[in-house]
């Protein structure tokens, strides 16, 4: 999320002299762009777990309400670059990072930057489907509002349907909310998982490998999800899935030894790439 100046009067004139013509000050150009404010900037991110550099200076701009795919072979450094987005490797004692990465704008490693405020914005969600055990259906997608200090039942009644109904689950569990989350299948595990991200509000959601555990029926639920999910939310995904990335990003980053090596359109990345390792990666040659 310029004020322009008006004309200058012209001062009066004494009576007996005639003052020059004298054109009115021009206002200031406003300054605007067209461009929207990338979601998520990224610049220079270099990613260290001791002496071991993982990620190698990585920069890009991730659109707003759209999906990102982040793709790359095993240990390129993915799922580190996901994780540093919402400072999940401060939970790390051997990591440590360098660069800057802005959300809307803003640097969410700044000074006074809680990072408890951080991952409010920024959800995740995990490969392995992670429901709380020993919590019902309904207290799994609340814990977070409740950590948050909601204590309106309204409002987390409320805010439970709305995120179930957003995961494509509501009307599988609605008759059975207080049943343990774990009696749900693996597929409807996940979204729950989703569920939960979203009942906090993020304004960006992180996914790495969402359905790699699951069948096709529910990873073709999930792609499903994800598309309807970027109306709202600004979406990065990691998957190894070639065609799934096809098929639900519109962006796509190609990762390799920890190094960015092409940023672009998806249609553009798998059709048509600057980086014959690129072509190489998504054409099967290696990886």
């Amino acid at each position: 999320m310029i004020m322009t100046t008006g004309p200058e009067k012209t001062r009066a004139a004494a009576p007996a002299v005639t003052p020059p013509k004298t054109a009115p000050r021009e206002s200031a150009p406003s300054v605007a762009s067209d461009a929207p404010v990338p979601a998520v900037s990224v610049r220079n991110l270099s990613i260290f777990f001791g002496t071991n550099q993982v990620l190698k200076r990585v920069s890009l701009d991730v659109p707003a309400r759209s999906v990102t795919a982040i793709i790359g072979p095993s240990g390129c450094g993915k799922s580190t670059f996901l994780r540093a987005l919402n400072r999940m490797h401060e939970l790390v004692p051997t990591a440590r990072m360098e660069g800057e990465i802005r959300l809307f704008g803003k640097d969410i490693y700044g000074t006074g930057v809680e990072p408890v405020i951080v991952r409010r914005r920024v959800g995740m969600v995990f490969q392995k489907s992670n429901p709380f055990p020993t919590m019902s259906i309904a207290d799994n997608v609340t814990v977070g509002l409740r950590l948050n200090g909601v204590r309106s039942r309204a409002v987390l009644a409320e805010r439970m349907e709305r995120s179930l109904v957003m995961a494509a689950l509501w009307d599988e569990v609605k008759d059975r909310l207080h049943a343990p989350a774990v009696s749900l299948s693996g597929g409807q595990q996940q979204r729950l998982c989703i569920a939960r991200a979203m009942a906090v509000q993020p304004e960006v959601l992180l996914m790495d490998e969402p359905a790699s555990a699951l069948d096709p029926l529910a990873t073709s639920k999930i792609e499903d999800l994800i598309l309807d999910l970027k109306k709202e939310y600004t979406i990065i995904i990691v998957t190894h899935n070639m065609q799934q990335a096809a098929r639900i990003s519109e962006h796509t980053a190609f990762f390799y030894l920890g190094e960015l090596v092409e940023f672009g359109s998806t249609s553009k990345i798998f059709t048509n790439p600057s980086k014959k390792q690129t072509e190489d990666y998504v054409t099967g040659r290696f990886g």
